[in-house]
């Protein structure tokens, strides 16, 4: 089972990635990061995308009232992804079950004209559910 470091080799070689980060959505800490980022800084990328997994995860009207209590019970998520639109990009959130508190999402930078939302969306999963923490 691959760790942080080989899920974020993976992901960066999804045909059309510019960057991937794994990040903690309660501190907005990047645990790891490959490739570039939106505005060249890993860091604030990491703090921005945590406060949209934030919102969708202790959201009432995207998720049930105890949305956020599941998740951190290692329960599944009520929000499985995120998936953002720019003129240029993708930016896809996709969140990771953990037997303990699953507090950590995958995120990828994805250029709109060179990927395939769609590989992207289900390789991302894929990763998510055989990522190893710790």
């Amino acid at each position: 089972m691959p760790g942080i470091d080989e899920s974020l080799l993976e992901a960066i070689r999804l045909p059309g990635a510019r960057g991937a980060l794994v990040v903690d959505w309660i501190s907005g800490l990047a645990l790891g990061a490959v490739g570039e980022a939106p505005g060249d800084d890993p860091e604030a990328t990491a703090a921005e995308t945590a406060e949209l997994a934030r919102l969708a995860m202790e959201s009432g009207t995207l998720a049930p009232a105890d949305g956020a209590a599941s998740v951190l019970s290692g329960k599944e998520p009520p929000v499985q992804d995120l998936i953002l639109t720019t003129v240029d990009a993708y930016h896809l959130l996709r969140f990771v079950i953990t037997t303990f508190d699953s507090t950590v999402f995958l995120y990828l930078w994805l250029d709109r004209s060179e990927g395939n939302l769609a590989l992207a969306r289900i390789r991302l999963a894929e990763m998510a559910d055989r990522l190893v923490l710790g």
